[in-house]
């Protein structure tokens, strides 16, 4: 069953929460990163991908590059831009995204769970990344970004987080740069508290909705600093890791897409040739072109897009990840055609969340830094939960969901 921990969280105040909270490490790359803390002193982007107080081209994974997000982390504490909360608590975080809004609870999620597998996930994850996350908890000694989880709604749960956003005012409310809403309510009542603790240890699982490499590298780093421990008892703060719950039936998964840096050896012809193979094969021209139905694909390729139709008989629908078009497309097309056998380690494919639109895809290929690119239609929560459940892994880069959390709105702790 499920483990809720309320926490001392550590917060900006009111005032400096917007400009604190930043967007995810991992949907930012270093220029971006730069561009957005441009004028900003505050945001949390400079401990999270602190390689932006360092000139362009700096190794973001150097030890200097680490040691500055201890440095800046403790000039956000030393200047009150991050204060820690009196007492421990837990919080509701909610997001609005195109009138459409969903409401986590924020507590800190247990590393047993995510040993002895209540924590469900469908990825695997890549040991580079891993390892680097891990190096950013242990340097600084703290959860600087919450993971996204969800769980089976409960009617209960939902009351409670309705009470609360009716009731009291949020903490924080503010609009962000991209347009969503983010608003954060303070929950302190101990009642509620055990309450809400309570009726999470009766649900049998949380699901990583987004967040597997932060989740592994807290649980690994947690399950260290048990073994230095000699006094280690289990309740030390290490022991759990930050997490926003969201119920399942309020989260909404969005494409996420692949570009290719080469044809394999293949002229354009001979590619459209072999995927006609497994494919019924429509050119579209210049219009954007986006998949409408499960296992149809869209592909960009020398200025036109084509619409691609998996042929019958090319996956089993009894196989839950088999007939995921991530699959179909991985072996049909990504494995049998370009070459490409691991998607976690091979460096010609890269990953474009749906939510930078297909027009990204077109910019990355017209730009000949890729060749090709595919587009996808999403999965949905129960297929996540169904792979979940059963142990399955789903292929890398299946899932996108939106919005993403903030970071800085919370930091745990980990002493």
């Amino acid at each position: 069953m499920a483990i809720l921990k309320p926490f001392k969280g550590l917060r900006p105040p009111i005032e400096l929460a917007a400009k604190v909270a930043s967007r995810p490490y991992d949907v930012l790359n270093s220029d971006e990163a730069r561009v957005e803390a441009e004028g900003n002193p505050y945001t949390l982007l400079h401990i999270i991908k602190p390689e932006i107080d360092f000139p362009v081209g700096t190794d973001e994974h150097t030890e200097p590059v680490y040691q500055k997000a201890v440095e800046n982390l403790d000039l956000w504490r030393n200047h009150g831009w991050l204060v820690k909360d009196a007492k421990e608590s837990l919080y509701i975080y909610a997001q609005t995204m195109d009138g459409r809004t969903q409401y986590g609870i924020v507590g800190c999620a247990s590393v047993d769970d995510y040993l002895n597998g209540v924590i469900r996930k469908h990825e695997l994850t890549r040991s580079d990344k891993e390892e680097d996350r891990m190096k950013h908890v242990r340097i600084t000694n703290a959860n600087m970004e919450p993971v996204f989880f969800a769980f089976p709604a409960v009617k209960k749960l939902d009351e409670i987080v309705s009470s609360i956003v009716s009731t009291q005012q949020p903490v924080y409310d503010f609009v962000a740069n991209d347009g969503f809403g983010h608003h954060f309510w303070l929950v302190d009542n101990d009642a509620t508290i055990a309450t809400i603790v309570n009726l999470f240890a009766e649900i049998p699982a949380t699901y990583i909705a987004d967040g597997h490499h932060r989740t592994a590298a807290a649980a690994l780093v947690g399950k260290e600093k048990r073994g230095q421990n000699p006094n280690h008892i289990g309740d030390e703060e290490y022991n759990f890791f930050l997490a926003v719950h969201f119920p399942d039936n309020q989260l909404k998964i969005i494409d996420y897409n692949r570009v290719v840096k080469d044809l394999n050896g293949l002229s354009s012809v001979e590619l459209i040739e072999k995927i006609g193979e497994d494919f019924d094969i429509q050119k579209i021209g210049a219009e954007i072109y986006k998949p409408e139905q499960l296992h149809t694909f869209s592909m960009y390729l020398e200025g036109s897009w084509y619409k691609l139709i998996t042929k019958p008989g090319r996956y089993n629908d009894n196989d839950p990840i088999g007939v995921l078009d991530v699959t179909i497309l991985s072996n049909l097309l990504l494995d049998k055609v370009l070459g490409i056998k691991d998607l976690r380690t091979d460096k010609r494919v890269d990953f474009i969340g749906g939510i930078r639109g297909l027009g990204e895809l077109k910019t990355r290929v017209d730009s000949g830094e890729m060749k090709v690119a595919f587009a996808l239609y999403p999965v949905s929560m129960k297929q996540l939960i169904d792979i979940a459940d059963s142990g399955n892994i789903m292929p890398p880069k299946t899932t996108w969901f939106e919005p993403k959390l903030r970071s800085g709105l919370v930091v745990h702790e980990l002493e």
